[in-house]
């Protein structure tokens, strides 16, 4: 496998964690004539598969932006069946992850979600716990401020001081602490921001905007593109 040097720190070839912003599911399915619901249908379907191509080639967590905390804002039927969608998802895709040896976890706030839904993302990750060949994670009702404020409310309940309150006790705090650093974060359709998605995790990542199709349009072929731009770069962290 090919290696580039940053001074001491060697760096792969492959991003150990890659981020996913799914933009574009309403906008192909429009362009496509199809309902809206289509694109978020297909959308979660292409994540399967971009999810296990990216595994296949060395990435070890996806973290994907599948419903944000500003996300509720749509129309109501819309929401509805995004999260109806879900309990889909939770259900039959995790189960195919669960047979692939892919561990799923999910990143938010439980606090809009249904009763129905918290029971089954609980479901899918007791499932998955102990699978060992990648960690898919889905940011559901999820928001990098939120993430962030959720890490200082739990060490304010510590009695953390504020002395002691460093960047790593808050890494320590945020979701699923065991998830690093994100590598590269790919976005899809074009658009060119981060839309509050791991701000915390995004400190030092690559941004990989090139992809002007739309989530459900991305390929394997869009995904290797990535990953080999991704390669060539030079990560200093400052240095």
């Amino acid at each position: 496998m090919a290696t580039s040097h940053v001074n001491a720190n060697e760096q792969t070839a492959v991003p150990t964690h890659l981020g996913l912003i799914l933009d574009g599911n309403r906008r192909w399915a429009v362009a496509e004539g199809l309902a809206t619901y289509e694109g978020h249908r297909r959308g979660y379907e292409n994540l399967k598969t971009i999810a296990e191509a990216a595994i296949d080639r060395g990435v070890k967590f996806i973290s994907a932006f599948v419903f944000s905390t500003e996300n509720w804002k749509r129309a109501k039927d819309e929401v509805k069946y995004l999260m109806d969608l879900l309990s889909w998802v939770a259900v039959h895709q995790v189960d195919e992850m669960h047979k692939k040896n892919i561990k799923v976890v999910f990143l938010g706030q439980e606090d809009r979600l249904s009763k129905k839904n918290i029971k089954l993302i609980r479901a899918a990750e007791d499932k998955t716990r102990n699978n060992t060949r990648g960690t898919l994670a889905l940011c559901l009702n999820y928001g990098g401020r939120s993430e962030i404020a959720d890490a200082f409310k739990q060490m304010i309940a510590k009695g953390v001081k504020p002395e002691d309150m460093t960047p790593e006790l808050i890494r320590e705090h945020i979701y699923h602490p065991e998830i690093p650093d994100v590598d590269l974060i790919i976005r899809t359709s074009g658009e060119q921001r981060l839309s509050n998605f791991m701000l915390w995790r995004a400190a030092y990542s690559e941004l990989y905007f090139k992809a002007d199709k739309h989530w459900p349009a991305f390929t394997v072929a869009d995904l290797d593109d990535a990953l080999a731009d991704y390669a060539r770069r030079v990560r200093r962290f400052g240095q």
